[in-house]
Protein backbone atom coordinates (compact mmCIF):
# COMPACT_ATOMS: atom_id res chain seq x y z
CA UNK A 1 0.00 0.00 0.00
CA UNK A 2 1.14 3.16 -1.10
CA UNK A 3 1.61 5.84 1.90
CA UNK A 4 -0.68 9.30 1.52
CA UNK A 5 -0.97 12.36 3.40
CA UNK A 6 -3.23 12.85 6.57
CA UNK A 7 -6.20 14.58 5.56
CA UNK A 8 -6.42 18.85 6.52
CA UNK A 9 -2.26 18.56 7.65
CA UNK A 10 -1.91 21.99 5.73
CA UNK A 11 -5.47 24.08 7.12
CA UNK A 12 -4.55 22.95 10.71
CA UNK A 13 -0.75 24.27 10.57
CA UNK A 14 -2.37 27.17 8.50
CA UNK A 15 -5.62 27.86 11.03
CA UNK A 16 -3.12 27.36 13.74
CA UNK A 17 -0.85 30.28 12.90
CA UNK A 18 -3.90 32.49 12.26
CA UNK A 19 -4.65 32.17 15.52
CA UNK A 20 -1.77 32.92 16.73
CA UNK A 21 -0.92 35.93 14.53
CA UNK A 22 -5.27 37.15 15.40
CA UNK A 23 -4.88 36.63 18.75
CA UNK A 24 -4.95 40.69 18.92
CA UNK A 25 -8.44 40.87 16.83
CA UNK A 26 -10.17 40.93 20.54
CA UNK A 27 -9.10 36.96 21.12
CA UNK A 28 -12.42 35.82 19.56
CA UNK A 29 -11.51 35.33 15.57
CA UNK A 30 -7.67 33.66 16.99
CA UNK A 31 -10.22 31.70 19.76
CA UNK A 32 -12.20 30.19 16.76
CA UNK A 33 -9.70 29.49 14.45
CA UNK A 34 -7.74 27.49 17.14
CA UNK A 35 -10.79 25.85 18.08
CA UNK A 36 -11.62 24.49 14.66
CA UNK A 37 -7.78 23.82 14.20
CA UNK A 38 -7.65 21.24 17.27
CA UNK A 39 -10.81 19.92 15.97
CA UNK A 40 -9.40 18.63 12.68
CA UNK A 41 -6.17 17.93 14.39
CA UNK A 42 -7.92 15.61 16.77
CA UNK A 43 -9.60 13.65 14.09
CA UNK A 44 -6.19 13.47 11.96
CA UNK A 45 -5.04 11.75 14.81
CA UNK A 46 -7.52 9.70 15.67
CA UNK A 47 -7.16 8.57 11.81
CA UNK A 48 -3.67 8.00 12.09
CA UNK A 49 -3.92 5.72 15.33
CA UNK A 50 -6.22 3.62 13.13
CA UNK A 51 -3.75 2.73 10.51
CA UNK A 52 -0.63 4.65 10.87
CA UNK A 53 0.98 2.56 8.41
CA UNK A 54 -1.17 4.18 5.68
CA UNK A 55 -0.07 7.45 6.42
CA UNK A 56 3.57 10.05 6.39
CA UNK A 57 2.48 13.24 7.92
CA UNK A 58 2.08 12.46 11.74
CA UNK A 59 4.51 15.08 12.67
CA UNK A 60 3.07 17.86 10.77
CA UNK A 61 -0.39 17.13 12.78
CA UNK A 62 1.02 17.34 15.96
CA UNK A 63 3.05 20.60 15.29
CA UNK A 64 -0.45 22.11 14.26
CA UNK A 65 -1.83 20.28 17.24
CA UNK A 66 0.64 22.62 19.39
CA UNK A 67 0.56 25.78 17.74
CA UNK A 68 -3.59 25.20 18.03
CA UNK A 69 -2.67 25.19 21.82
CA UNK A 70 -0.77 28.20 22.02
CA UNK A 71 -3.01 29.89 19.98
CA UNK A 72 -5.83 28.84 21.99
CA UNK A 73 -4.15 30.31 25.34
CA UNK A 74 -2.92 33.21 23.70
CA UNK A 75 -6.62 34.13 22.83
CA UNK A 76 -8.01 33.08 26.17
CA UNK A 77 -5.26 35.06 27.87
CA UNK A 78 -6.08 38.09 25.28
CA UNK A 79 -9.75 37.94 26.62
CA UNK A 80 -8.82 37.79 30.17
CA UNK A 81 -6.68 40.87 29.47
CA UNK A 82 -9.63 42.67 28.35
CA UNK A 83 -11.84 41.72 30.53
CA UNK A 84 -9.52 42.79 33.53
CA UNK A 85 -9.06 46.21 31.60
CA UNK A 86 -13.15 46.88 31.40
CA UNK A 87 -13.19 45.64 35.33
CA UNK A 88 -10.62 48.52 36.05
CA UNK A 89 -11.65 51.48 33.97
CA UNK A 90 -15.33 50.28 33.53
CA UNK A 91 -16.95 50.33 30.35
CA UNK A 92 -18.24 54.42 30.26
CA UNK A 93 -14.76 55.26 30.43
CA UNK A 94 -13.79 53.87 27.34
CA UNK A 95 -16.02 55.18 25.31
CA UNK A 96 -14.75 59.02 26.89
CA UNK A 97 -11.31 59.41 26.33
CA UNK A 98 -11.33 62.24 29.31
CA UNK A 99 -12.85 59.63 31.71
CA UNK A 100 -10.38 57.02 30.58
CA UNK A 101 -7.53 59.56 31.28
CA UNK A 102 -8.75 60.24 34.80
CA UNK A 103 -9.72 56.93 35.43
CA UNK A 104 -6.09 55.71 34.54
CA UNK A 105 -4.40 57.92 36.39
CA UNK A 106 -6.16 56.94 39.68
CA UNK A 107 -5.21 53.54 38.87
CA UNK A 108 -1.50 54.45 38.31
CA UNK A 109 -1.55 56.50 41.80
CA UNK A 110 -2.38 54.14 43.91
Amino acid sequence: MEQQKLPNATMIIVLSIASIVLCWCYGLLGLILAVIALILANKSVNLYKTSPELYIDYSTIKTGKVLAIIGLVLNILFILMIVWIIAMVGWDALQDEELMRERMEDIMNQ
